[in-house]
């Protein structure tokens, strides 16, 4: 268990997920704190803001304490000069109740002992954690935005389709979570199925050609879709 009392700054919901959930391990934890925190009463403080506000939340920071963020975009620069560091965890927080153990996370540090504690609150909070090298991170972040962000607005896409052809959404829950737990199993080229997949393009163009009468908004993500799927089909082949 850490011993070290930890200030989280920020009140959405990472910040108070956080603050939770390390209590839960039995951390001593002050936050989350709001707007305007030095972090003072604390040895580490962890700042859970917006990007935009890392740098501004920093600068009010009381010296001598080691500083961290949780963007999984930006680098340690804006906690300079503070003892920094950072941890990302790879997972989509929707409330207080989130539970972090299992997660991946990403962390890094301005030195040995900064790059430690990160590596520590992953343990504490049960995150399994890598590190990324800083000309890496918009790019790991681009991955995670697609795994997650990307992924529910895909899933939207379908429901709209399906809603329009008087299917409720209820009938793709099954899919989705069979797809993605066919993905996690047996990665990307087994756990692909479809017309595509099985060299149907009949079926595939009498897809687009509903799209483009009942959904025309979407077919270009439709088009980039099948482009992208076609490649992955094609890896099959090769493998």
């Amino acid at each position: 268990m850490l011993a070290a009392r930890i200030a989280i700054v920020g009140r959405g919901r990472m910040g108070q997920a956080l603050a939770a959930a390390l209590a839960r391990c039995g951390v001593d934890v002050d936050g989350p704190l709001g707007r305007g925190a030095t972090g003072d009463s604390a040895d580490v403080v962890l700042l859970c803001v917006p990007d935009a506000q890392i740098e501004a939340a920093a600068r009010l920071i009381a010296p001598g304490r080691l500083l961290g963020h949780c963007s999984g975009a930006t680098t340690l620069e804006p906690l300079e000069p503070h003892e920094a560091f950072s941890i990302h965890p790879l997972m989509t927080v929707t409330g207080t109740t989130a539970r972090f153990d299992g997660a991946g996370c990403v962390i890094a540090g301005a030195t040995e002992r900064a790059l430690g504690m990160a590596a520590a609150l992953a343990r504490t909070l049960g995150m399994r954690a890598a590190v990324v090298a800083d000309e890496d991170r918009p790019l790991y972040h681009a991955a995670a935005s697609m795994a997650s962000n990307y992924l529910v607005t895909l899933a939207a896409a379908a429901e709209r389709l399906a809603e329009a052809a008087g299917v409720d959404r209820a009938l793709l829950e099954l899919l989705v979570r069979a797809a993605i737990e066919n993905w996690a199993t047996e990665g990307p080229v087994r756990a692909l199925t479809g017309p595509i997949a099985r060299g149907d393009d009949e079926t595939a163009a009498r897809q687009r050609s509903a799209i483009a009468a009942r959904a025309p908004e979407l077919l270009a993500v439709w088009d980039a879709l099948t482009a992208e799927t076609r490649t992955l089909a094609r890896s099959r082949e090769k493998a």
